[in-house]
């Protein structure tokens, strides 16, 4: 199968659609709450209509929409916050979530950033920090963190993102947000 990355802004109607579907699908298991209906999805896509955003999709030969990512400035345009990355279950693990970001590495250093990063939840014990009491050292747990099952901070360091910091209890007790980032420039 053959993907071509194009901006999302491109997408027709029904296109956006189906980028809001992915990301209901592509987040149900793990963090269903996150975009419980495609209401929510479709409500998170209007953020992505600033021009000020990164929006990109992943299209099939067809133009289905495959998956897709965003990204935010922030620090005046020198750092780009990876949010989200979506895709759909049953073409994960085939590459697309890798040129995806690779993209979005070339748009943001297009746009002059030299620092990516992103923020990957563990609400439901994924590492090793799950249900943990992070303090009174966050960072040597941090250090320590290893995969219990599938989690995407594995892929990110795959792609060359460092573990950055956490932000223990993000998302309640023993909840943390694993914070990653990747200098591109």
């Amino acid at each position: 199968m053959q993907i071509h990355i194009v901006d999302a802004a491109t997408l027709p109607a029904e296109g956006r659609q189906q980028l809001a579907q992915v990301l209901v699908d592509a987040f149900a298991e793990h963090w269903p709450s996150a975009w419980p209906a495609l209401a929510d999805a479709l409500e998170e896509l209007e953020d992505f209509n600033d021009p000020e955003r990164i929006c990109r999709a992943a299209v099939d030969e067809s133009g289905r929409v495959l998956g897709w990512i965003g990204g935010i400035p922030e620090y005046d345009g020198n750092v780009w916050e990876l949010h989200p990355l979506a895709v759909a279950p049953p073409f994960q693990g085939q590459g697309i979530g890798r040129a995806l970001v690779e993209d979005f590495e070339a748009q943001v250093r297009a746009r002059g950033g030299g620092l990516v990063m992103l923020g990957s939840d563990d609400e439901h014990g994924m590492t090793s920090l799950a249900g943990q009491d992070l303090f009174p050292d966050p960072l040597h747990k941090l250090a320590a963190i290893q995969a219990v099952k599938a989690h995407p901070f594995v892929f990110y360091q795959k792609m060359g993102y460092a573990l950055i910091g956490v932000v223990p209890d993000a998302n309640g007790p023993g909840k943390p947000d694993i914070l990653m980032g990747k200098r591109i420039s």
